[in-house]
């Protein structure tokens, strides 16, 4: 393994070597590498930018799902969409792939809210996943996590023994993970999965904020990652409740560097609209910047 310190002394270019690839249903599939630059330094909601194959030039952005930082090793879950994911699914344990990361501003809960909600969708997953890591490392935290999939999901659901007030009987599917850390979780899907709510994940995130007591509810900020769609939705959810909101960005990147401004968003600040760049400004960013509150979801003019 080799390493190339490179980008502002904190994104590193690594020869990181294939430790695991499985596969999962619907074409997705679990990477893990070893990575120890980035691993050191990555963060909940940071990414990776993976060279897929010597035959690809341009590099494909995977958030990271898990990190050992002791270890050196690093964690994606990514679908097979085209060329450069489906060149990176051929890849296999021994081969030596060229990452640079980590990339990105993180989430950043804040200190005062102890029980987050994190909230994913699809290839979302892997970012609360990691985030719920970290969480569960503070004995003060109440972290509880409501992901969706309208395919398999990449692990094979188990009925949950931590009960969580405030969801509909039966909803009772959680990630094994996620349990393992003692964290409470809950899924949802419209494919009709057993002991999945059968909906969307802010129709169970909504149910569940109903539930709470006004000390309880004041103690929540949501944390999300997921298709558009889903993020202004869990935008508009927050701005129901009342609550602060944090969303990371998916888009398609080139340099993911913020040379080539090519995954530019419009967000508001206190100076007005701004175009931002997602890989170096976000992927994280405050969701009344990107869906404000005033503009129509379907106007949110997000992706140029």
């Amino acid at each position: 393994m080799t390493t190339h310190p490179e980008h502002r002394g904190s994104i590193f270019v690594e020869d990181a070597e294939i430790l695991a690839h499985s596969r999962h249903p619907a074409e997705q599939y679990v990477l893990r590498f070893q990575a120890p630059e980035t691993a050191r330094r990555a963060e909940p909601g940071s990414f990776v930018h993976i060279r897929c194959s010597d035959a690809l030039a341009m590099r494909r952005p995977l958030s990271i799902m898990r990190v050992d930082a002791e270890a050196g090793w690093v964690e994606c879950l990514y679908k097979v969409v085209g060329k450069g994911t489906q060149l990176l699914a051929g890849q296999k344990v021994g081969d030596t792939l060229s990452v640079m990361g980590p990339i990105g501003q993180p989430f950043k809960p804040r200190p005062d809210r102890r029980r987050p909600l994190l909230i994913g969708g699809g290839v979302g997953i892997p970012p609360m996943v990691f985030l719920a890591d970290r969480m569960r490392r503070d004995e003060a935290l109440k972290p509880f996590a409501i992901l969706g999939s309208e395919v398999p999901f990449p692990f094979k659901p188990h009925p949950s023994t931590l009960l969580m007030p405030g969801i509909p009987e039966g909803v009772i599917a959680t990630m094994p993970l996620l349990e393992d850390w003692n964290i409470p979780c809950r899924l949802a899907s419209g494919a009709g999965f057993a002991g999945c709510h059968e909906g969307f994940v802010t129709e169970l995130a909504d149910h569940w904020l109903n539930s709470l007591a006004p000390e309880e509810h004041a103690q929540v900020e949501i944390h999300a990652c997921g298709p558009t769609p889903m993020l202004a939705a869990t935008a508009r959810l927050a701005q129901k409740h009342g609550l602060p909101c944090q969303v990371a960005l998916e888009e398609y990147m080139a340099c993911a560097v913020g040379g080539c401004a090519g995954c530019v968003v419009q967000v508001e600040t206190e100076q007005g609209p701004a175009m931002k760049r997602v890989c170096v400004d976000g992927p994280v960013f405050e969701a009344n910047s990107v869906f404000p509150p005033d503009q129509p979801a379907n106007k949110a003019g997000l992706f140029h």
